[in-house]
């Protein structure tokens, strides 16, 4: 029997073993049961702050999203604008290649649904908050088109959330001016010109 573990890391030992069934079985096969046993923690635990596997793995989700976002943005010193659209451009690329996303959207795509078509998740509001800081400090260096944050934030958002989820509808790898980096470039174009002065 495993021995049960509690301490200050349970949270995201847990978060581990969730995106370790996840990645494993997927979303739907997936139960509190098996990620407790992984963790080795008690089913009460998991419980008593996750009511089912979705609201779960809507944390693990953030987790992973969020790091990556954080992990694909440039280190300071070049003007806003080309920091935020490299690590924009970066981050869409790493999303991609994430094993957990395409877990998600090979097996279970419905559970993105609801982030597309009717709210917005913690992974969008908190990627809006590392957008928004961006863009601010592009209004104060000049490199960013004044306009008000929130607006810009979540148009960009819109945009790279849709290179992210539907780029593969969109390329085609027998033709190199289709394929993913050909995509990936024209995003960058589409970035630059609508924040640019």
């Amino acid at each position: 029997m495993t021995p049960i573990r509690h301490n200050h890391s349970d949270g995201e030992t847990v978060l581990d073993a969730a995106r370790d069934c996840v990645l494993a079985v997927g979303v739907r096969r997936t139960t509190l049961t098996d990620v407790a046993r992984r963790a080795g923690v008690s089913r009460m635990t998991l419980y008593r702050r996750w009511p089912d596997v979705r609201t779960l793995v809507g944390d693990v989700m953030t987790r992973e999203w969020v790091a990556l976002a954080v992990a694909a943005m440039p280190e300071p010193g070049a003007p806003a604008r080309r920091r935020l659209v490299d690590g924009l451009v970066a981050g869409v690329e790493a999303f991609r290649a994430h094993p957990l996303f395409h877990k998600i959207l090979d097996v279970d795509p419905e559970l993105l649904l609801p982030y597309v078509l009717d709210r917005r998740g913690a992974s969008q509001d908190a990627l809006l908050g590392l957008i928004t800081g961006a863009l601010e400090e592009g209004h104060a260096d000049g490199s960013v088109r004044a306009a008000h944050p929130d607006l810009q934030a979540r148009s960009v958002l819109l945009i790279v959330q849709s290179f992210t989820l539907s780029l593969r509808t969109m390329t085609d790898d027998a033709d190199p001016e289709l394929d993913e980096a050909a995509f990936l470039g024209e995003l960058r174009i589409l970035l630059e010109r609508t924040l640019a002065p």
